[in-house]
């Protein structure tokens, strides 16, 4: 394979719902681009029946075509078996698609391949080397174990987030929060670690029914470290991009006390009482990740508006 290069450094966009969409599935397709989310993710694998693998592959480019030419970011997730995801890369190296999201990933090692392919299939589009990002989906238990080294596996991985179902398969457990919560924080540190962004919740992504549930997930998620996720069905994508956003309220508190920041170091004090707590540069920099996730969502917005 070709030697890998270091993907372009331009900042990774800040997506807070990440739609699944079946390939197969016109109606859906339909139904997504009236929809608020940061991206559309074009699903190969398990909403595809095996039979249905290749319609769905040479659906790609023109479903992905349409997404972006309607503003949104977009995402292929591809299949898990060597013979279909190599297929599955060919279909979806292309300038609409921005990352491919890779399941059941169980080492660096698979990784590294992966990005070696894009690298060749980037170079015969055309393409500037990098253009194609990775989500790398931690779901059995050998994943869970590497997960740091997956993280910083390469510089193409943009996130990754724990697939709640297969990891309770390989886990033999159930899926619920008490065993769900050690790793996807385990996920968070891992990406900050890497600097990559940590994707997902404390919970299965197929219970979409109840909305107050996943509001109440979703904020503890942010809480957490999260900063979006996986939706599969329509109606969970404005309570993600709500809760992965900071509030007015939020921004202008945070504004506010940067402002006072300023101010008291100009005046040689590094500590002060803002609003009746004490300051220290901890608290000033939770102020100013705050404000850059919220230039970030704010750049996002007005990207997809111009489109």
């Amino acid at each position: 394979m070709m030697q890998a290069t270091t993907p372009s450094t331009s900042a990774a966009p800040a997506w807070r719902s990440i739609l699944f969409v079946p390939a197969t599935n016109e109606r859906f397709v339909e139904s997504a681009l009236r929809q608020p989310a940061d991206a559309l993710q074009i699903d190969l694998e398990d909403s595809i029946g095996p039979d249905q693998k290749e319609e769905a592959r040479q659906r790609v480019a023109t479903i992905a075509d349409r997404f972006e030419q309607a503003g949104y970011d977009v995402v292929v997730r591809v299949n898990r078996a060597w013979r279909l995801l190599v297929r599955d890369l060919e279909a979806s190296v292309r300038p609409s698609v921005r990352a491919v999201t890779v399941p059941k990933v169980p080492d660096a090692s698979m990784v590294r391949a992966v990005a070696d392919i894009l690298l060749e299939l980037e170079t015969a589009a055309g393409l500037a080397p990098g253009h194609m990002r990775i989500i790398a989906m931690i779901e059995d238990a050998e994943g869970l174990h590497n997960m740091a080294d997956i993280a910083r596996a390469h510089p193409r991985v943009q996130a990754i987030i724990v697939g709640a179902e297969d990891l309770a398969v390989s886990m033999r457990m159930s899926v619920a929060d008490d065993g769900l919560y050690v790793p996807n924080v385990m996920a968070v540190a891992a990406a900050r670690r890497a600097g990559v962004s940590p994707l997902g919740f404390i919970g299965s992504v197929a219970d979409f029914k109840d909305e107050d549930d996943f509001r109440l997930r979703m904020e503890r998620a942010r809480r957490l470290g999260f900063e979006g996720t996986f939706c599969i069905h329509p109606k969970q994508v404005p309570i993600a991009n709500a809760a992965f956003a900071p509030d007015a309220g939020e921004v202008n508190h945070a504004r506010e006390l940067l402002a006072e920041f300023d101010a008291q170091l100009a005046a040689g004090r590094a500590a002060f009482a803002f609003k009746g707590r004490m300051v220290d540069l901890p608290v000033v920099e939770q102020a100013r990740v705050l404000m850059g996730r919220h230039d970030a969502v704010q750049r996002l917005a007005k990207r997809q508006a111009s489109a």
